[in-house]
């Protein structure tokens, strides 16, 4: 699969031809596979790629879907990761165990979105304005199995570009 990045800042094609519209961010997924929520753990990208998940900064996960279901609970948060780049010496932030999810559901297919019950203080927020995270889980009571699901986000951006 082909990997692309852009810092450009999109804009409806057709609807505003003049460029006098306020400028957004894109919408993205990412899916996700846990393969105990009985233990903690960094998130990794699929049963078959243990590549594990990362978000840029500034990123504002805005839900979180369960797609295989499994039993009990679960947190899900992350972990800010602090000097990554060639040359750096990684180091490991301040954990947020339950920043998108809090004791949410796993029993069935669900999406948990910002204000719904079971998400974290961080849903819906800037997760960290200035590191990437690392998505990570945290083992909860009575829980069993193996789940995936697909985290929605977009990069938030509070400056003004001319484009």
């Amino acid at each position: 699969m082909t990997n692309a990045t852009t810092s450009a800042v999109w804009r409806s094609t057709g609807g505003d031809q003049t460029r006098t519209a306020s400028a957004g961010s894109m919408v993205m997924s990412v899916p996700f596979y846990i393969a105990n929520i009985a233990a903690t753990s960094n998130v990794v990208a699929s049963s078959s790629d243990s590549s594990t998940v990362i978000l840029p900064a500034n990123a504002v996960v805005t839900s979180v879907a369960v797609t295989t279901a499994a039993t009990g609970s679960i947190d899900l948060g992350f972990t800010p990761l602090i000097g990554v780049g060639p040359g750096q010496t990684t180091t490991l932030g301040t954990k947020v165990p339950q920043g998108f999810l809090a004791n949410a559901t796993t029993t069935s297919r669900v999406t948990i979105a910002t204000g719904g019950t079971g998400g974290g203080a961080s849903l819906g927020n800037v997760a960290n304005a200035t590191n990437l995270t690392l998505v990570v889980s945290t083992a909860n009571t009575g829980t069993t199995g193996a789940l995936s699901g697909i985290l929605t986000y977009f990069v938030s951006t509070n400056e003004t570009q001319d484009v």
